[in-house]
C-alpha cells in the first residue's frame, strides 16, 4: 500500500520561486549538500543556509524575483520565507523532497522599529521548510543564523534530521520568545498570491517602509542589545 505521505513528483520539481534548477542553486547544492546519505547531507545543507546568510526583514522584496532561492544566494541574505525557500530549492537540487511549510506565530524576533512598522506581534506566514529525510517530514526552519541568536539570547535551532526544528517557545532566560497560534499547511510551491494579500491587510505600514532605503537591521540588533546590558536596564 503507497504512503499517502510520501512526496510526489512536485517535491523534486523547480518552480519559479523554487528555482532548484538555477545554476547557483545547482552549485550551492554541490558544495554543501556533503555526507554519506540524504540525512547528513540534508542537515549539512540547513546549516549552510541558517547561518550562511543573515536574517533582515528590512529588505523583504515580494515580488517573485526577489522571493527566488537564487535571489537570496546573489544578495547574501534574506527572511524567514526566502531562506526556506532556498533551503527547499538546495534541497531539490541535490535530489532531496522538499518543501515549504507556512505557520502564524507570535512574539517573533524583531527590534522596536520592526514592531512599529507591523503594529502587531502576529507575524503572518512565517516561513520554513519540511524535508522527507528516513521516510518521514522533517521540519526545518533556517531564518535565524547563529550570531543573530547569540546576539539576541535565544537558543539556536539545530536541525538533526531526525526531529522537527521549529521555534523554541523561550529564550535562554525562560522569557517567552514564540507561539505559534495558527498552522496555514505545507505547499510544494510558494503560495506568493496568498502571502502579499494578507500583508497588504495586515502590514500596511511596513510594506510602505519598503519604498524607502533599507534601514540596517543588523545596527538596530546591536544598538537595542547594548542598551539592555547597560547598568539598571530592565531585563
Amino acid at each position: 500500500m503507497q504512503n499517502p505521505l510520501a512526496p510526489g513528483p512536485a517535491t523534486l520539481a523547480a518552480t519559479a520561486a523554487i528555482d532548484a534548477d538555477h545554476p547557483a542553486v545547482i552549485a550551492f547544492a554541490r558544495s554543501h549538500a556533503q555526507g554519506d546519505d540524504e540525512r547528513s547531507r540534508a542537515v549539512a545543507l540547513y546549516l549552510a543556509v541558517r547561518d550562511g546568510f543573515r536574517y533582515d526583514p528590512y529588505r523583504a522584496d515580494l515580488s517573485l524575483q526577489g522571493m527566488k532561492a537564487s535571489t537570496v544566494l546573489a544578495h547574501g541574505h534574506g527572511w524567514c520565507v526566502p531562506k526556506a525557500t532556498l533551503l527547499a530549492a538546495a534541497c531539490r537540487a541535490a535530489g532531496i523532497p522538499a518543501r515549504l511549510g507556512f505557520a502564524d506565530v507570535r512574539n517573533h524576533l524583531s527590534t522596536e522599529r520592526m514592531r512599529s512598522s507591523m503594529e502587531t506581534e502576529v507575524f503572518y506566514w512565517h516561513g520554513y521548510t519540511e524535508i522527507w529525510i528516513d521516510g518521514g517530514w522533517r521540519k526545518a526552519t533556517p531564518a535565524f543564523n547563529l550570531s543573530l541568536c547569540d546576539k539576541f539570547g535565544l537558543l539556536p535551532l539545530n536541525f538533526n534530521g531526525l526531529d522537527d526544528s521549529i521555534y523554541h517557545p523561550f529564550d535562554r532566560h525562560g522569557n517567552r520568545h514564540m507561539e505559534y497560534v495558527h498552522q496555514r499547511g505545507t505547499f510544494d510551491d510558494l503560495p506568493l498570491a496568498a502571502l502579499v494579500a494578507d500583508f497588504e491587510q495586515h502590514y500596511p505600514k511596513w510594506l510602505a517602509s519598503m519604498a524607502q532605503p533599507p534601514a540596517d537591521f543588523q545596527a538596530e540588533v546591536d544598538a537595542e542589545v547594548a542598551a539592555h546590558r547597560q547598568p539598571g536596564a530592565a531585563a
